[in-house]
């Protein structure tokens, strides 16, 4: 049911992605539950009927909740539901976590993808990004080029304020879902990423998005088992106080974290890539 409407830009947009999905064909979303693929999955749900299938993978990089809300949302748009596992964690390029680490998480997926492409009946897979990921550091974006992944958000010319509209307007749960990059994303380049490290963030965010009633937070692993904490900058005071403080402190040390910080700048999606050079935060999107 659509509860907006839309304005006549944004309409062309919609009606655009819709024609894209359609001549695809048969589709097949890699579908993480954010907010765009969500988005691409309703879409293709409506141009595709029976012919779309989205495919959620599954590993310890993903946070508690987010498997169980593919499912949900899957549930609620109608659309045929697929859940593989993921070995990212067997890849040691990978574990050793370079500033692409994404390259080779993704890489992990799509080449899952197109081995099962015959079991699902489908021709293309198609992602979920929007056009504002263009000036982002996307290495992810590498391995969707090498496998023929098509980005129709990113084709249609949805941005990601485009994409929250167009979900709201479908009336979809998650229009106002903060970003949710996998846990790995809060460890800093460099620093090996492990099923453990993973668990350890998983559990911090999960405690403070319950103290402090927000999801909208990052617990960063930096060198030295370090847990450098970002919140709202108008929740900073909140945990700075003595008591909060002393309280977030020793459940990060039972959580296995030594030190714990509080960044003053406060939240800020993909702070960590502030360390790599300006050239790598803008790389080509390919397909075909």
């Amino acid at each position: 049911m659509s509860t907006t409407s839309l304005p006549d830009d944004l309409q062309a947009k919609r009606d655009q992605l819709l024609e894209l999905l359609r001549q695809c064909g048969r589709v097949a979303v890699a579908f993480s539950a954010g907010v765009d693929s969500t988005v691409v999955a309703k879409a293709a749900q409506l141009a595709c009927g029976e012919k779309a299938v989205a495919v959620t993978a599954s590993s310890a990089s993903l946070a508690t909740g987010e498997l169980d809300e593919a499912v949900r949302l899957a549930q609620l748009i109608g659309i045929r539901h697929r859940i593989i596992e993921t070995s990212e964690f067997a890849d040691s390029n990978y574990l050793s976590n370079p500033s692409n680490r994404c390259f080779f998480c993704k890489s992990e997926l799509y080449s899952q993808l197109d081995q099962i492409l015959p079991e699902l009946n489908v021709d293309v897979v198609v992602n979920g990004a929007n056009l504002d990921d263009r000036g982002d550091h996307r290495p992810g974006m590498i391995a969707a080029g090498e496998h023929s992944v098509r980005s129709p958000l990113i084709e249609a010319g949805l941005t990601k304020q485009n994409v929250r509209d167009l979900a709201r307007h479908w009336d979809l749960p998650v229009w106002d879902k903060p970003a949710m990059p996998c846990l790995s994303s809060r460890i800093a380049y460099g620093v090996e990423v492990t099923s453990e490290r993973v668990r350890r963030i998983d559990l911090a965010e999960q405690f403070l998005a319950e103290l402090l009633g927000t999801r909208e937070l990052r617990v960063r692993l930096e060198a030295g088992d370090l847990a450098r904490i970002e919140v709202p900058c108008e929740l900073i005071g909140r945990l700075a106080d003595p008591e909060s403080s002393k309280r977030v402190a020793m459940k990060f040390r039972e959580f296995g974290f030594k030190f714990v910080t509080l960044d003053l700048e406060g939240f800020r999606s993909g702070s960590l890539n502030s360390v790599l050079p300006a050239e790598s935060l803008s790389l080509p999107i390919m397909h075909d």
